[in-house]
């Protein structure tokens, strides 16, 4: 069992078929949790009955809640999602809301510390309070993984740029990686050319590109995995690339061969997207069966 810190946006999804748990770091923690793993998420919730209805549907799911800090400035945070005809996703995303004012503390450092994994995405950056604090729990972990949430206007290239420097791990999707890079004058559209760019200029040595309905491309010391993805009917893609990194880096860390590991981790987000909400109950028979169709 590893110990796996995620730290970042706790929400409630506004979804056309109710209200669902969600925010990034909270799915993946989530999908390590039924993995095997030990989850723990470092955010923050308002005093409010959103908040309170937020720790009671994580302690169901048997992760730890003792890192949510509760603000009093701010109200939890509601998201409205919006679904097209083929199932993805778009936000709204209220600013100011709690996991803006997650402050640091000293057990939120003990346990970065002691993880195997620290994950963070780029949308708890937007602000000052929450973008220090992370900082400086970066410094702490032994293996950084940034999973890149571009979701405009919540984001700035500097802070973007800063992050992948500190990112042991950097995981994104083809139309990220495409705008950041053009912004870094990479010269090219061609997604290996950008992949070794990105790695170049970050010093970063594993990246992954995902593919949505295509699969994924895993970058690992200089060498590219490709996976073309599996043949599903598509419920909604709410956490669909959440649960995929919550897989690669499972397999990653219990020494997965780096094929298996991004075959797995396609599959686990393709069973994800087949049904609705980002945190629906996933079975390995069902990852293992898609596995063996192809």
């Amino acid at each position: 069992m590893k110990q796996i810190v995620c730290y970042g946006e706790v929400l409630w999804d506004m979804l056309p078929t109710g209200k669902k748990l969600g925010g990034a770091p909270l799915n993946v923690a989530l999908r390590f949790q039924s993995l095997g793993d030990k989850s723990i998420i470092i955010s923050s919730i308002g005093k409010d009955q959103d908040g309170e209805d937020i720790i009671r549907h994580i302690q169901k799911r048997s992760a730890i809640t003792d890192h949510l800090q509760i603000s009093n400035k701010f109200e939890t945070s509601k998201v409205l999602v919006t679904l097209n005809d083929t199932g993805s996703a778009t936000y709204e995303i209220k600013k100011p809301c709690a996991w803006d004012d997650i402050i640091l503390l000293d057990k939120d450092k003990k346990a970065v510390r002691e993880s195997d994994a620290f994950i963070f995405g780029s949308l708890s950056a937007r602000m000052k309070t929450s973008r220090q604090t992370l900082l400086s729990l970066i410094k702490e972990s032994k293996f950084n993984v940034f999973d890149i949430n571009l979701r405009a206007p919540h984001y700035q290239q500097k802070t973007l740029e800063s992050l992948m420097q500190k990112a042991d791990f950097i995981k994104l999707n083809d139309e990220e990686i495409e705008e950041i890079c053009k912004t870094m004058n990479s010269g090219t559209q061609l997604i290996e050319d950008n992949i070794r760019f990105l790695s170049k200029k970050t010093n970063t040595k594993n990246i992954c590109v995902t593919l949505g309905g295509k699969g994924a491309i895993l970058f690992e010391n200089g060498k590219f995995y490709y996976n073309h993805g599996y043949k599903i009917i598509v419920a909604d893609t709410v956490g669909s690339g959440d649960s995929f990194l919550a897989a690669l880096i499972n397999q990653i860390l219990n020494n997965a061969a780096s094929q298996k590991a991004l075959d797995f981790a396609c599959a686990t987000g393709a069973v994800v997207a087949s049904k609705h909400g980002a945190n629906h109950k996933v079975t390995s028979e069902e990852i293992k069966n898609l596995m063996q169709k192809g």
